[in-house]
């Protein structure tokens, strides 16, 4: 879509172009139709007007060849058209792998993000070009949207969980970020930039004014907490050990099962007797308006960033994020902040 045209904004990234070619073509689908069915009715009310008062209708007895034109194209538009738009949402949902992390705080009014390397912007967010960049947030008071119209992105961010998008910016610029979900008396204001950069230029942005990652801040936070004083690397501490936990199975006192996620931890901190690790007392305390989003989201960078012992820590390219070298095993445990 050229940028000159003032109605629709530049295709920036990768998925601009197949989020428009299918706006594009329901567009045109409509029209179509639009302008058949008027023109259609046009020509029945003047061909097939009453001409005398006595004039009678001759009785029209179906054609089948006909019922089933306009049942199987419909049809088929509509199959097709849910197929190309259920790829799109698709290719939307699943992050590459490998892709830079960034964590994103909603809040009336202003977009806090944190790279993983530590850079800390408000309403502001610099990424290489080429690179793909996932996003996960979350909302501090109420439901926010992330709007990068050249992007074609937009995800609700939301109070209470965690929610993950993703975009590859493929035109070096600066470019508009809005929430787009009506957030209170100044939600017009709550407006940012993103710049997409060359990755040399990247790279010489991300070497300046770099603070702790978060990692590096959940676990000082974890320490100031006294959270190892139950959470021991000796498994003799009241609470479960946090080595190897993320993305792991848990067992519930419940004899239920669930994956120790970032939804799950977050509950776990602020909600800790919601579901209780099997072997283990509900006995922590809740850190509800004790620690900030972004403190809950820093205590899950750390706490992800432990990984069992022997595994291997490798970081992505461009993210400084945390995974397990492929094929190493985490030694089992009972997980449970």
């Amino acid at each position: 879509m050229s940028s000159g045209f003032p109605l629709f904004p530049a295709q920036a990234s990768t998925v601009a172009g197949r989020v428009d070619a299918l706006y594009f073509f329901l567009i045109a689908i409509s029209g179509f139709f639009s302008l058949l069915i008027a023109t259609l009715l046009v020509v029945f009310v003047v061909r097939y007007r009453r001409r005398r008062a006595g004039e009678l209708p001759q009785p029209i007895h179906g054609s089948l060849a006909l019922e089933l034109t306009w049942t199987i194209i419909p049809l088929i538009i509509a199959l097709g058209t849910f197929v190309w738009g259920a790829d799109v949402f698709v290719y939307e949902r699943r992050v590459p792998p490998g892709a830079m992390e960034v964590y994103v705080v909603g809040k009336r009014w202003m977009w806090k993000t944190q790279h993983m390397t530590g850079q800390r912007e408000i309403n502001e967010l610099h990424v290489p070009i080429g690179v793909p960049v996932k996003l996960t947030m979350t909302s501090e008071d109420v439901i926010h949207s992330f709007f990068i119209p050249a992007f074609r992105t937009k995800q609700d961010v939301l109070p209470g969980r965690y929610s993950t998008a993703w975009f590859e910016a493929t035109t070096t610029g600066t470019y508009h970020l809005f929430c787009a979900e009506y957030c209170g008396t100044k939600h017009s204001q709550m407006i940012g930039s993103i710049h997409v950069m060359e990755p040399a230029a990247f790279q010489t942005w991300l070497a300046g004014g770099a603070t702790g990652s978060p990692a590096q801040e959940g676990e000082k936070l974890f320490q100031s907490l006294a959270c190892i004083t139950c959470h021991r690397a000796d498994s003799q501490g009241r609470g479960p050990r946090l080595d190897g936990l993320f993305g792991r199975t848990v067992r519930l006192s419940t004899g239920e099962t669930i994956v120790a996620d970032a939804d799950y931890i977050r509950e776990s901190i602020l909600n800790p007797t919601a579901k209780v690790v099997e072997g283990y007392q509900p006995i922590m305390p809740t850190f509800q308006g004790l620690v900030s989003e972004e403190g809950v989201m820093q205590l899950i960078a750390y706490i992800q960033s432990l990984q069992a012992p022997g595994a291997e820590v490798v970081a992505p390219p461009g993210a400084g994020g945390i995974k397990l070298e492929e094929g190493a095993s985490p030694a089992p445990r009972k997980p449970k902040p």
